[in-house]
């Protein structure tokens, strides 16, 4: 809103003392008392200047929402977006589309991520709450994998990755329930695939497959853990040579977001 600046050019010297008589006559836009026998009268000049902006008349500026704020706010929206999607398997296109516009909006709020400071927060147990892969129904996602659903009796649980910035370790552990015929129960197991991983960028970071390792639970954890071995790089699918990239968009002490080299989106939060 526009303030007005009023500013009088008449001199202190042209007008002399307040007669008493006349002190119930006064200008009442400008508050100025004259005295009627003034030799000479002069016409008051008036400049009006107008101030623009945003500003109070101290020149306070409103501060805008802070910017923790606005995390805040966009990180509840993107647990939102994705919370009911059974970590992606159930997703629609149209959850696919709301899941990536949500974490964009965190992304370019935060802004870039800076792994080579902020590594300790890597370190810990992740557990995957979404990833657009799994909307192809497979578990590899993108990649070769083994599908869900009816095709084969497997029953995706749990998934965590974790981290040891000290080691290098980079463990992507698999919760498993495998069908079995009538009478028999249900098999569960968890599936360990060992990797190595490196920083290659601000906010990029390469994992190198070392080992597959799957343990029985529940009444089969007195089963000791089976390691498969891997096959042979020249008998390995030219997509799945053990290696892959994956970019930290988005990192805090408990939420992060990974965008990986074929674009799938991950959602982890601390366990």
């Amino acid at each position: 809103m526009a303030s007005l600046l009023i500013h009088s050019s008449i001199s202190p010297s042209t007008v002399g003392p307040v007669s008493s008589s006349f002190t119930t006559q006064k200008n009442t836009l400008f508050d100025f008392k004259y005295r009627p026998n003034l030799t000479k009268r002069r016409t008051p000049r008036i400049s009006i200047s107008a101030v623009t902006g945003d500003s109070d008349s101290t020149g306070f500026q409103f501060p805008d929402q802070s910017k923790a704020d606005a995390i805040k706010s966009f990180k509840f929206k993107l647990l939102s977006a994705v919370s009911g999607l059974n970590r992606g398997l159930a997703a629609s296109e149209e959850d696919l589309q709301k899941a990536d516009s949500a974490a964009k909006e965190i992304e370019t709020a935060a802004g870039p991520v800076d792994l080579l400071a902020d590594l300790e927060k890597l370190q810990g147990r992740w557990k995957l709450i979404y990833s657009s892969a799994f909307s192809s129904r497979t578990l590899g996602g993108s990649r070769p994998g083994p599908p869900t659903g009816r095709l084969l009796p497997i029953t995706l649980g749990q998934v965590f990755q974790r981290i040891d910035i000290l080691s290098k370790d980079f463990d992507n552990i698999v919760e498993l329930e495998l069908g079995a015929p009538w009478p028999l129960q249900p098999i569960e197991v968890t599936a360990t695939l060992a990797h190595k991983f490196e920083i290659t960028g601000t906010c990029s970071v390469k994992i190198i497959f070392e080992k597959t390792t799957v343990k029985t639970t529940g009444n089969l954890a007195q089963l000791p853990p089976l390691e498969i071995p891997q096959l042979p790089e020249q008998f390995r699918p030219s997509t799945n040579r053990g290696s892959g990239d994956f970019e930290v968009t988005y990192l805090d002490s408990d939420l992060r977001v990974t965008r990986g080299d074929r674009g799938e989106l991950r959602v982890f939060v601390i366990s």
